[in-house]
């Protein structure tokens, strides 16, 4: 599985190998012949014979040190902890050098902080840096374990109201099940499924689809064209549910793949290239919400420790070169599972390089300006000395999900009711519907833009699925905001909406129709904005200018009227003057834009068409419009 190579980095043995012909403390022969013995069966995984073998060596020889240390390797690897203790211990009580103290120090430092033993951490690793003064690689982890025992001790009673509750067996249905991603309307839970205990088992990318009642349904394979022989790990699904990125490993190492889906069929994966792949290792991913940034993680050569957080932008040629996300978020040590929330604004990591309670934590961090701020521990009971992997938040914020292992090949997922003062401010909500062609009703597949208006900032892009005319975005935070649809040889549809943040936060769901582009079609133009009884142009207009701009570049042939409308406020040679000083002012721009003027025709009507009674302000809004006709 993704995790295996870093798991293995904390439960596999410190490689404290002693050279070859170094004279061992016993000088009975039996004691030696059984200790290497050992060594065979322990290199094969074989651990009940090793220790078999090395307690009988220990028989032959109470003080044969090497033994007592090789056994507390074993138990160590078996995560059988206290009983590596023990035996470190008595090792260490036999060392008869510094040298071998030393040995002994680290690796009880080590161990007792995975068992969250905080004060015995900081007592061995004291010890440790007495003595070691020349391997800076073990001076710097050890510091960092006592930094890691004393920030835990210090924060101890720092405990948040996190509500953690495991998902129901029909979910947890696997030996292991791990790197859970969610879609942004959280419909969908996709996660790692791991078929047995084996290191080399098969791997699988499998989806449970969620109930009306909030229940989740048993997971099945994703896709038949995603899963194959080769282990399919951590994923992550842009906002639509329709892009999908995912790590595949096998003999030669892990690498990024991407599939797209058109109605319920997933496209045969290919790899993002080498602008992101690398011999070496190259896994975890996270999308952003529209899609154009992704992060990953990385042990390639230029980063700043063993797995870095790396970063790509997507341009019109695909890929750009990867590059590390560098201080702070990554240090000289692992940072994993990186989870870029849909805000763009908001990353969630797991490390065992920053300040926490031992071994892998989980962090989020903000950018401000532009630039990623430290990295904050998320506190208890979320984190202890257990190791926590991969952890994502939904849109709006409140909700997380992550993989807890449970012993030994065994993980569950679980799902998390953040505290309040962990809840992001700026949260996300989404925004679907679907497209049909006006006069068919047939689905289409089409361009969907989403402009903040306000800085006429696009937002997002996304395409509707060409089978089911469905599309869905998100929408990053409250703003007022332009909607444009848009497909070739149709009208496109302009639709203006405000959504302001709420604790009750529902979708949004806008349906359009397109027209085709024909003589007389016309169509409303939505974000046009006027002063009351004023005919220039308010800036957010912008975006809306700009997109007719582009519509009439795109087709050259056309010929359009720009018409104007007001609601029977006022005289009705007055409105009829502002409608038409209003189309005016539409057309005006396009031609100072690029657009030939023979190709555009202003009209007013002034209040002489209604699309609704003059009967509310409601009305009235919807009746001051500026329409573009085809001619």
């Amino acid at each position: 599985m993704d995790k295996l190579k870093f798991v293995l980095l904390i439960f596999l043995m410190t490689v404290v190998c002693m050279a070859d012909g170094q004279t061992l403390s016993t000088k009975n022969k039996k004691a030696v012949e059984l200790y290497t013995e050992s060594d065979n069966f322990r290199v094969r995984g074989e651990y009940d014979k090793a220790i078999q073998l090395l307690q009988e060596a220990i028989e032959k020889d109470k003080k044969f040190d090497e033994a007592y240390f090789r056994l507390a390797q074993i138990y160590g690897v078996q995560d059988k902890l206290p009983l590596a203790i023990q035996y470190f211990e008595q090792g260490l009580t036999l060392a008869q050098s510094a040298s071998r103290s030393k040995i002994y120090l680290y690796e009880l430092a080590q161990t007792e902080l995975k068992l969250g033993h905080y004060k015995n951490t900081i007592d061995y690793s004291i010890k440790f840096l007495a003595l070691e003064k020349a391997d800076q690689k073990r001076i710097v982890q050890s510091t960092l374990w006592k930094g890691q025992a004393e920030f835990a001790m210090a924060h101890d009673q720092d405990v948040f109201d996190y509500r953690i509750t495991v998902l129901s067996d029909t979910v947890n249905t696997f030996p292991m099940q791990y790197f859970p991603t969610v879609t942004a309307d959280q419909s969908q839970l996709i996660f790692t499924a791991r078929f047995g205990g084996a290191r080399n088992e098969n791997e699988d990318l499998v989806v449970s689809t969620k109930n009306a009642d909030d229940s989740w349904n048993r997971p099945v394979s994703l896709s038949d064209n995603i899963n194959t022989i080769r282990r399919e790990g951590a994923s992550t699904i842009s906002a639509d549910g329709r892009h999908l990125i995912f790590t595949v490993c096998g003999e030669r190492g892990c690498d990024l793949f991407e599939s797209r889906r058109t109605g319920n069929v997933w496209s045969v994966p290919k790899s993002l290239g080498a602008t992101v792949n690398t011999p070496s290792w190259d896994a975890q991913p996270s999308l952003s919400a529209d899609g154009s940034e992704l992060y990953f993680v990385s042990d390639r050569p230029g980063g700043r420790g063993g797995y870095d957080i790396w970063y790509s932008q997507l341009s019109e040629t695909g890929w750009a070169k990867a590059v590390n996300l560098g201080a702070p978020i990554n240090t000289p040590f692992d940072e994993i599972s990186p989870y870029i929330h849909v805000n763009n604004q908001t990353i969630y990591i797991v490390s065992n390089g920053h300040p926490g309670y031992g071994g892998y934590d989980i962090y989020m961090a903000s950018k401000k300006e532009g630039a990623w701020a430290s990295p904050g521990n998320m506190g208890k009971p979320l984190n202890d000395y257990r190791d926590q992997y991969s952890f994502i938040v939904t849109t709006d914020g409140t909700t997380a999900y992550y993989s807890k292992e449970e012993g030994k090949n065994r993980s569950r997922l679980y799902k998390i009711q953040l505290p309040v003062n962990l809840i992001i401010s700026n949260k996300g909500n989404v925004l679907k519907g679907k497209v049909i062609d006006a006069k068919s009703k047939n689905p289409l597949r089409a361009h969907i833009e989403l402009f903040d208006i306000q800085h006429n900032q696009r937002i997002s892009a996304v395409e509707s699925d060409s089978v089911t005319g469905q599309y869905l975005m998100v929408l990053p935070d409250g703003a007022e905001y332009a909607l444009y649809v848009s497909r070739a040889m149709y009208l496109f549809q302009s639709l203006h909406f405000n959504y302001l943040q709420s604790e009750d936060i529902k979708p949004v769901i806008h349906d359009v129709s397109l027209l085709p582009m024909e003589k007389e079609a016309s169509v409303i133009l939505n974000n046009l904005f006027f002063d009351v009884d004023h005919y220039e142009l308010k800036q957010q207009s912008l975006t809306e200018l700009n997109e007719i701009i582009k519509f009439l570049e795109m087709n050259e042939s056309v010929k359009i009227e720009i018409i104007g409308h007001t609601d029977n406020s006022g005289s009705e040679s007055r409105n009829q003057q502002l409608s038409l000083k209003r189309a005016g002012s539409v057309g005006e721009y396009l031609k100072k834009h690029g657009i030939n003027p023979l190709r555009i025709s202003q009209k007013g009507y002034g209040a002489q068409k209604p699309i609704k009674p003059n009967v509310s302000e409601e009305n009235r809004k919807l009746n001051r419009r500026i329409e573009f006709r085809i001619l």
